[in-house]
């Protein structure tokens, strides 16, 4: 691998290096399956600091270029991004199917009707291999307690009988509801039977839920400014009318609620996402005040609430509120998205048209995975675990705050006092928000704008450009001391 860096260039050496080994990848001159030079190595060989070469591989291996095996070493890839990328016919080996229907007799496509969903996806997935990432909305995969899960699962089957060959309560598991009836009363004071309790798979469908069971076309919401993407999106989805109400490092500002009808609200009150502001006490009677006088629902995200952070854990609007407030939950951040479970928790008065609007959307949950989160909160697993995860979280948004700190000096930031992810205000003299991500990622570290984070920003309020989302749950502590300075040292 011949290499020729020029340091009297303007392009960093890391940056060269890149390029070059990129160059000589394209041109063949690296072969598929070839080593590379360790970074140690290279490192002798050109003269130059190990780390430049370190971080010119990290790159190559997040785009796609190279691969590691670990113990073993670093190869260039069998598969490039830009054959990736190629759909050329005949270029798979896969045999063409004959056409159903001849050529002269198909339709062609301005004949035939569009779609009739106009929604947009949001932004869920990162499948991004930076190796330092923030994103805001993972865990941490080595929290997830596994051994116990396995012990679970095992125990559910041997006593599965005729529950995996049959169908189900579409509701959910009794067993599973009563635990989560039990549970919310604990420790959130919301007391409810479990025929009120919906088993979904997770908090967006269960919003899914509550809008089929509460509103129709052109119905007006109440919505955090910014909010939810997932959330704002589907709203669109159905044509619903939106009123933006801006937030602060209180929540949603309930004094803007003058004089707005509605019939609906959507809030977040425990984390409220992207900007993580906790709802106070009074914010909370008074929104309530709101949804009485105007006769509106209130739908509570009761988002990140099993992580909260020192001082006392505020009501739910459910607990205050139990005939107008459809309260939304989901194990995703406390157990694993991956597990695709949540729940409504329905007034009593709405639970049977939300048991009917259940069963024509789908026909139940996997009992496996209920049977076993049943017993795993019957038996306080559940109640344990979130106690060391809690601990652990803490422990890392501290050291979040103090790589800032340490780093920029004083800082601004919002959604400190829960959750597994804070919103930092980017200093006076740096880049806005768009650019400090691309900086970032420049140095292999991941970190968000409000948008590209899975937030929502109506009208012109400025905030996108001056937040960054920055998730700490997945990081180790030297991790994110590493990513923060490597981001100091790129601006």
């Amino acid at each position: 691998m011949l290499i020729s860096l020029d340091r009297t260039s303007a392009q960093s050496l890391q940056e060269q290096l890149f390029e070059q080994i990129r160059q000589q990848i394209l041109d063949g001159r690296l072969k598929a399956e070839a080593a590379v030079p360790s970074s140690r190595h290279l490192a002798q060989q050109l003269g130059i600091s190990r780390n430049s070469v370190t971080f010119a591989y990290e790159r190559l291996i997040n785009e796609g270029y190279l691969i590691t095996r670990p113990m073993v070493g670093t190869y260039v890839a069998t598969v490039l991004p830009e054959q990736a990328m190629s759909t050329v016919g005949g270029a798979s080996g896969v045999a063409a199917m004959p056409d159903a229907v001849p050529a002269a007799e198909r339709r062609s496509p301005e004949r035939l009707a569009p779609a009739a969903f106009t929604g947009r996806p949001h932004s869920i997935l990162n499948n991004s291999r930076i190796p330092i990432d923030f994103w805001p909305q993972r865990t941490d995969p080595r929290a997830f307690p596994l051994k116990t899960w396995r012990r679970l699962i095992l125990h559910s089957l041997a006593v599965a009988g005729h529950n995996l060959t049959e169908y189900g309560d579409p509701c959910g598991l009794m067993a599973l509801r009563s635990a989560i009836a039990d549970h919310v009363a604990v420790l959130r004071d919301i007391h409810v039977r479990p025929e009120q309790v919906v088993i979904v798979a997770g908090a967006q469908l269960a919003l899914n839920l509550a809008l089929r069971v509460l509103s129709r076309e052109g119905d007006a919401i109440v919505v955090e400014n910014p909010c939810s993407q997932g959330a704002a999106y589907l709203f669109e989805s159905v044509n619903m009318r939106l009123a933006p109400i801006d937030t602060d490092e209180h929540g949603i500002d309930t004094r803007r609620l003058a004089g707005v009808e509605a019939q609906l609200a959507y809030v977040m009150p425990s984390h409220q996402y992207p900007m993580g502001g906790v709802l106070s006490l009074e914010r909370r009677r008074e929104l309530l005040s709101w949804a009485d006088r105007t006769g509106a629902y209130l739908i509570e995200d009761d988002y990140d609430n099993e992580f909260h952070f020192g001082g006392m854990l505020l009501p739910a609007l459910k607990a205050m509120s139990p005939e107008n407030v459809i309260y939304l939950g989901t194990f995703s951040k406390s157990l694993g998205a991956g597990l695709r479970t949540g729940f409504a928790i329905f007034p009593e008065h709405l639970a049977p048209a939300a048991a009917a609007a259940k069963a024509l959307l789908d026909n139940g949950q996997v009992w496996l995975e209920q049977a076993a989160l049943a017993e795993f909160l019957l038996t306080g697993g559940f109640v344990r675990h979130l106690r060391r995860v809690r601990l652990r979280y803490q422990q890392r948004r501290d050291a979040l705050l103090s790589a800032l700190r340490g780093q920029f000096g004083r800082v601004e930031v919002r959604g400190t006092e829960a959750g597994t992810h804070l919103a930092w205000k980017i200093p006076p003299g740096l880049p806005r928000a768009h650019q400090m991500a691309a900086l970032a990622k420049s140095r292999n570290v991941g970190v968000y704008t409000i948008q590209t984070g899975g937030g929502h920003e109506y009208g012109t309020a400025d905030v996108s450009n001056d937040w960054l989302l920055m998730g700490y749950a997945s990081l180790s502590e030297e991790q994110i001391e590493a990513g923060i300075t490597r981001l100091r040292e790129r601006i």
